[in-house]
């Protein structure tokens, strides 16, 4: 890497090659990743079947109310009904208007989450996006603009195209993420647009140019567990590139590198997860925040996660990221592994217990690992 600011660590011809080869490296097996992680995961955790309150939702989803497959077409006959339903209440202005237009929402809403496969092409069809976007409206009540954002955050779960159509919506679900709007709202909203960024590289960009990313990275400075969690896994998707702007325009923003150790330090392991996983796509895009992150206390707190938790989903992220610190720059390579320094010990400890699981994708990880150095 060739960072501005690192003039001190110059290196020979050859180690310039290797090093150039190894950011290369990361780069694309950051793609790689990518690609594997949402297939892996990205579906259970892109359709919201349980909102991020229980303040606005009576009951949730249990498995009585899962559809299976014969009654598909039901279920699309019923959607298409309920978006006629919105119509007539959104156009509705008499007596109890708000009340009639949450009532249809929440059954849209139910609809869109009642199956594995939702009825997203149904909802589209019948002209659900215009009369959602109408419902995110600014002055609308906290409980229309939850619902509203609800249904769309399980539309952009479903495929490429339909994903796409929530392009009109993108500006108001960013401009939500705003202080004006009710925490739930914003992480309803962040969770949608998490579920665009993961799509493809295009609406990555639509996102960056409509201001998604300085909002969604406000949203990992307070403590409120749930936020956090859910702007980290959207960040993650905004960052993950190709391109490594999104990244170091992230690392750049005043508090984050802090932020982001803390939450590594004091989340439980599905909060730390998400955030692990934003420091891989930043150390392997990123020759500035690799860097800055490097002269953090990132490598001590990442080894300290990697010896002590037994989570194989947090695991990952941080061994990788590990990983690509030890692939840069020579002096970071020295800081983690220099003999005689204390931390040396400490991380021989925690590759030794990966080596020893029985979770082959913690040892293919490692092999990665002396491949990249």
């Amino acid at each position: 890497m060739a960072d501005e600011g690192l003039g001190s660590h110059k290196r020979d011809p050859i180690k310039a090659s290797v090093g150039n080869a190894a950011a290369q490296r990361r780069r694309q097996h950051a793609v790689t990743v990518g690609k594997e992680r949402r297939e892996a995961l990205m579906r259970t955790k892109r359709l919201c079947r349980v909102g991020v309150s229980g303040d606005f939702d009576e009951a949730s989803i249990d498995d009585s109310d899962m559809m299976i497959e014969e009654d598909q077409a039901i279920l699309e006959a019923l959607t298409s009904a309920a978006v006629e339903e919105l119509k007539l209440d959104v156009a509705y202005q008499g007596k109890g208007a708000t009340e009639k237009r949450v009532n249809a929402l929440r059954e849209l809403r139910r609809f869109l989450s009642r199956s594995e496969f939702p009825p997203v092409e149904a909802a589209l069809q019948a002209g659900a996006i215009p009369l959602l976007i109408q419902c995110l409206s600014f002055g609308s009540p906290d409980e229309q603009l939850l619902e509203a954002a609800w249904c769309l955050t399980n539309i952009a779960a479903g495929k490429p195209e339909e994903t796409k159509a929530l392009l009109p919506a993108l500006p108001l679900l960013v401009a939500h993420l705003g202080e004006k709007s009710s925490l739930h709202v914003v992480e309803q909203c962040a969770w949608a647009l998490g579920n665009v960024a993961g799509e493809s590289e295009e609406l990555r960009n639509v996102l960056l140019l409509q201001g998604a990313l300085p909002a969604l990275a406000r949203m990992l400075l307070p403590n409120k567990r749930s936020t956090v969690r859910t702007a980290a896994w959207a960040l993650s998707n905004l960052i993950k590139g190709p391109d490594p702007r999104a990244a170091t325009e992230l690392i750049k923003i005043d508090g984050i590198p802090d932020r982001i150790i803390r939450h590594l330090k004091k989340g439980d392991d599905e909060l730390a997860t998400e955030v692990a996983w934003v420091v891989v796509y930043l150390t392997a895009l990123s020759n500035v925040a690799t860097t800055i992150l490097a002269k953090s206390d990132l490598v001590q707190v990442l080894v300290e996660i990697l010896d002590m938790s037994t989570s194989l989903q947090l695991l990952i992220p941080v061994l990788r990221s590990l990983g690509n610190l030890v692939a840069g720059e020579p002096h970071i390579t020295n800081f983690v592994l220099v003999v005689r320094h204390a931390l040396t010990g400490d991380a021989i400890q925690a590759l030794v217990k990966c080596l020893k699981s029985e979770h082959r994708i913690l040892n293919k990880l490692l092999v990665q690992w002396s491949i990249s150095g």
